[in-house]
């Protein structure tokens, strides 16, 4: 249970940020973000909405040193949070309004892109404490994803360079899963678990050799997949999905499994609470955090427990949602 007996936000903190990422989501979110802004100066907050990453996070570490943040609210998705979540430091008070493509994290915890209810959230001001990932130096919330779905990722985030305005949708993925499809080879990626769990690491046991790796510190991936469904964001762990096999067809069996929430019957799948790991290949091999490139393989990866400071809803994050 995500908020029991939650600390609050300090009654004179005052000072609401809205980052606002004005590529998110599948429409214009200006409306919302002037809804939200008038909802909470009627509550008395001073409200900055601003599109500027490095002048919000200069604000919020400035506000927050003095007293005075309430709340930096990420206007987008997934990306978007994890990206305010690198650029502050413990500590920060981060919050949701969900305008991004999946929003896997704000459905976690029962954020709705709605302007009452995210000024509700913020003004009652319910804080928990969130773990987060790290890989080779950079945060993740929910997930790491390694062969397939980077290499989809990757070229979804190409594709917007080129773009004129537009915002991303669910069909901005489907020519970039095409060309994958195409020409993914599904090349052999090796897991070292350095510090699993329980007991010593594994450094000098064979490694897990896989097609498809997922590093989870939450229970779903895109579309609602729930890879790792007893994935507990404040747990000080994070929960290995690997499977063994590479091609498509393989790879629709895998999601059939998985959306049954059966996969972890397969053979050929490995499920791991780890808190920390090396996923390394022979072979050039993308992963990506939080729905956003990250690089070529080999990357290291650990838990950062409690790392993140967000303001929920009040009845948020009981239980996972779709």
């Amino acid at each position: 249970m995500f908020n029991a007996n939650p600390a609050r936000v300090p009654p004179e903190a005052n000072r609401v940020l809205l980052s606002v990422n004005p590529k998110a989501g599948r429409q214009a979110v200006d409306r919302q973000v002037d809804e939200l802004s008038q909802s909470l100066v009627r509550k008395g907050f001073t409200v900055e909405a601003l599109t500027d990453l490095c002048e919000v996070t200069r604000l919020a570490a400035q506000y927050h040193a003095q007293g005075e943040l309430r709340a930096l609210v990420a206007v987008g998705g997934d990306g978007t949070i994890a990206e305010l979540a690198n650029r502050t430091g413990p500590g920060v008070p981060l919050s949701l309004f969900p305008a991004g493509t999946s929003n896997l994290l704000a459905r976690q915890l029962g954020f709705v892109p709605d302007p009452e209810r995210a000024c509700q959230t913020i003004a009652a001001g319910h804080l928990i404490q969130l773990d987060a990932g790290q890989a080779s130096g950079r945060l993740f919330l929910s997930m790491v994803g390694c062969g397939f779905d980077a290499d989809v990722v990757r070229r979804v985030a190409q594709a917007r360079h080129t773009w004129r305005g537009g915002h991303m949708s669910y069909w901005s993925y489907f020519k970039p899963i095409l060309q994958s499809i195409r020409s993914y080879g599904y090349p052999e990626i090796r897991v070292h678990v350095e510090s699993p769990a329980d007991g010593p690491g594994e450094r000098g046991f064979p490694p897990i050799v896989a097609r498809w790796v997922f590093v989870c510190n939450m229970p779903r991936y895109g579309w609602g997949l729930p890879i790792a469904p007893d994935a507990d964001g404040r747990d000080g762990l994070l929960d290995l999905c690997t499977f063994r096999r590479g091609s498509l067809w393989q790879g629709l069996r895998y999601v059939a499994w998985t959306q049954l929430g059966r996969h972890h019957r397969l053979a050929d799948c490995c499920q791991r609470r780890v808190r920390r790991l090396r996923i390394e290949s022979g072979e050039p091999v993308e992963y990506q955090l939080d729905g956003d490139p990250g690089g070529l393989l080999p990357v290291d990866v650990e838990v950062i427990p409690g790392r993140v400071t967000l303001v929920v809803p009040p009845e948020g994050g009981l239980s996972p949602r779709a």
